[in-house]
Order: C-alpha cells, then sequence, then structure tokens
C-alpha cells in the first residue's frame, strides 16, 4: 500500500511562502507521474501541480501558475511544492498522490490570512 506523509504546512500572511514535502513509500517513487491536490472547506478536491518521471512534464492549475513549483527528489522519494505569493484563496488541505490518485494522506494544512 502506498504511504503518503505531507507536511511543511502553516499559517502564513498573504503574500507569504510555504514549502510542502511529502515522503512517498510502498511504490516505485521514481517511475511514477505525482501531484499535489487541495481541498478548501466545502468545496472539492482539486489538482494544483503534477510532475512526470524525472521531471519532462510540469503542469499546473491556472490558479496557480507563475506562483507555484512543482519538484522531487527521486533518491529521497519526496515530491515538494514551493508557494510564493500565497492568496486567502489558497487556504485548503494540501495532499500528494500518484496519478490517477490511490489511497490519500493525511494532508498539511495551510491557511493564509490576510
Amino acid at each position: 500500500q502506498v504511504r503518503l506523509v505531507e507536511s511543511g504546512g502553516g499559517l502564513v500572511q498573504a503574500g507569504g511562502s510555504l514549502r510542502l514535502s511529502c515522503v512517498v513509500s510502498g511504490i516505485s517513487f521514481s517511475i511514477r507521474t505525482m501531484s499535489w491536490y487541495r481541498q478548501a472547506p466545502g468545496k472539492e478536491r482539486e489538482l494544483v501541480a503534477t510532475i512526470s518521471p524525472y521531471g519532462r512534464s510540469i503542469d499546473y492549475a491556472d490558479s496557480v501558475k507563475g506562483r507555484f513549483t512543482v519538484s522531487r527528489d527521486d533518491p529521497r522519494n519526496t515530491l515538494y511544492l514551493q508557494m510564493n505569493t500565497l492568496k486567502d484563496e489558497d487556504t485548503a488541505v494540501y495532499y500528494c498522490n500518484r496519478r490517477p490518485p490511490t489511497n490519500w494522506g493525511q494532508g498539511t494544512q495551510v491557511t493564509v490570512s490576510s
């Protein structure tokens, strides 16, 4: 079974930055397309960013383009999300997962205050 452990969330002022991490085990991480998702209160979970094996292809939701950067460290089985210029609407629980998604981790809460 895939194990996903997200961390790095917190409370930040609008305009600030956070870096999320996700340690993955139970799969061959380096050959998997991985994604970050988020779920805001009262809303459905949405796809935020996707990175293919070796970083050959990277995609972002329009709402985060130019502000968020997804990356991966294959020897450490770790996925990252650098989030800059944070906005109130970025407040959500952030999750990582493979594509297509499997079981979910606990996520990490990001709260942006204005």
